[in-house]
């Protein structure tokens, strides 16, 4: 499968960003924030987040378009590309998870798009949809970028729904703080102090959310 570049459509953006924000209204009955980083002006950031449900394709979209304001892509499984070619205008390129060298081409462009000012990029290191609550197996493209990138923030996303409350389910989103690592560690070493913090937000969010929402502001 060729690979698939990321075509920004500022007018398709402006429109997709109000209709999935109705979206998320109609399918659920709150949306929470909890915001630890914000990107100052000149800030250039990688997100990674869990990845358990189609949503999440959509939450990267919302949380910049209404509080990052970056210049943001994101990278997406080419079958996934395929089926929703939409998201090649909001900004995502495909990556083949089953080809390596597909794969560092994406990575590479990837790096290249961080020449942009106020770039940002939203990556899913688990390369593909995993069940909510099992124990996350990040590859290694996430520790691959952090070894080529210079002066760019990385930044955990934690996701969770729950139905605690209401019959309506409740999303719940952490952005934590830049994760600070030695550019000397070893990618392996990199990619399990990535998954450490991103497990410890989960596994908190799972005890607090639904039961205190006292550190949470209402998103949507």
């Amino acid at each position: 499968m060729d690979f698939i570049p990321a075509k920004e459509s500022p007018v398709f953006i402006k429109i997709f960003r109000l209709y999935t924000k109705l979206l998320f209204k109609w399918r659920f009955k709150t949306v929470w924030l909890k915001q630890e980083y914000e990107p100052c002006s000149e800030c250039k950031t990688v997100y990674y987040l869990n990845h358990h449900s189609w949503w999440d394709g959509l939450i990267p979209l919302m949380l910049n378009e209404y509080r990052f304001r970056q210049q943001a892509r994101a990278i997406m499984e080419d079958k996934q590309m395929e089926t929703y070619s939409l998201f090649q205008k909001i900004g995502a390129f495909s990556i083949n998870r089953n080809n390596p060298r597909s794969a560092i081409t994406s990575l590479r462009y990837a790096v290249k798009s961080f020449e942009r000012k106020q770039a940002s990029l939203f990556i899913y290191p688990e390369g593909t949809i995993t069940p909510a609550g099992s124990s996350m197996n990040f590859e290694s493209g996430l520790a691959w970028l952090h070894n080529k990138l210079d002066n760019v923030d990385f930044v955990p996303i934690g996701i969770y729904m729950h139905t605690i409350r209401h019959s309506k389910p409740e999303l719940h989103l952490h952005v934590g703080q830049s994760v600070r690592l030695k550019d000397s560690l070893p990618k392996e070493e990199k990619t399990a102090h990535f998954e450490e913090v991103l497990n410890q937000m989960l596994a908190e969010l799972r005890q607090t959310a639904g039961f205190d929402d006292s550190k949470f502001e209402q998103f949507l």
